[in-house]
This record gives structure tokens, C-alpha cells and sequence, in this order.
């Protein structure tokens, strides 16, 4: 009786592995690892073909902004490059998450993990936009990938965009 239920409980484990992977891949199936290099960045993220980039700089602070296009208009990705102040993750997500707590508009964490967390802004009454930090260092770099300043995002479109930063950045 006991081995049954052992088994029964491993079966429904493995099936909610299953499920849970399947809908990882799906968030970002279409999109395809894309080089940074050209642009600076030495790193790689899972983008459409469908890509515009622009760089901008200001001071020691370097702005890449990917948009995507046609079915994937809601891939609008902004990563800050700069000099890392710390090279512990622990205390560079402690920061991104501080500025986005400061957000006036800022009201939850949605899902937090060692190198990032997504969170939602509620913008109005009626309004709720998400966003999300992944936080990448690399030698004396930090990376922070987020949503881009421009646009309102859904919380699937934030789930695609940062599962296409992670998937990439275990790599």
C-alpha cells in the first residue's frame, strides 16, 4: 500500500516537472539566441529575428534596447550596462529590488529568485502594468535586464522576456 502511494506521488511529480518545462519552452519558443557582441555586450539573450536594437550612452552607463516585431511587438527589452559598483549578487539585487520598491507605483513581487524577481505596478485604478530585473555580473560588469521605460506590459510578456534572459544566461 505504501509503495503504491510512493509511486502514485512520484508519477504527479514527474508530470508537474514536465508541464512546468513544457511551459518555460513555450513562453519563449520562437526565439532564438542572439549575440550582443556587436553591439558591446558580451552576452547573449533569446530574441525574435525580428529585432531592432539601439545603444545609447551616457557617462559610464551604456543603453541597449531590443524591440521586437510583428507577433512578437511585446518583446521590448533594456539592458544597462556599467561598471559593477559590487561583484556580489546578493547585495546588486538587493539594490534593483530597493529602486523598484521606490516606484510610487510599485504594490508586489511576483516571483523572486537569486539573480532577479518580477513585480507588478499598479498604474490606476484599473491599470496594472509588470515589469521585472534580472541582474547579470561578468567580470567587473553588471548587467541589469529589464523591461523596456517605453510601453505596458502584461505579466506573460514579462514572464516571456525574463524566461529569455535566464535560459541564455545559464548558458
Amino acid at each position: 500500500m505504501m509503495k503504491l502511494k510512493l509511486i502514485k506521488v512520484s508519477c504527479l511529480l514527474c508530470l508537474f516537472c514536465l508541464i512546468t518545462f513544457a511551459c518555460q519552452q513555450e513562453s519563449t519558443s520562437g526565439l532564438k539566441p542572439k549575440s550582443l557582441l556587436t553591439w558591446g555586450i558580451p552576452l547573449k539573450v533569446m530574441a525574435p529575428d525580428s529585432l531592432t536594437v539601439k545603444k545609447s550612452k551616457l557617462g559610464q552607463l551604456e543603453d541597449i534596447t531590443l524591440m521586437g516585431h510583428d507577433e512578437y511587438s511585446n518583446y521590448n527589452l533594456q539592458i544597462f550596462a556599467r561598471n559593477a559598483p559590487t561583484i556580489e549578487m546578493a547585495t546588486a539585487k538587493k539594490e534593483q529590488l530597493e529602486n523598484a520598491k521606490g516606484n510610487p507605483f510599485f504594490t508586489k513581487v511576483v516571483e523572486e529568485e537569486e539573480n532577479g524577481f518580477i513585480f507588478e505596478k499598479q498604474l490606476d485604478s484599473t491599470r496594472v502594468n509588470y515589469d521585472f530585473r534580472y541582474i547579470r555580473i561578468q567580470g567587473d560588469r553588471e548587467y541589469v535586464f529589464q523591461t523596456s521605460l517605453i510601453g505596458s506590459f502584461s505579466k506573460e510578456d514579462v514572464e516571456m522576456m525574463y524566461q529569455a534572459v535566464k535560459q541564455v544566461a545559464k548558458n
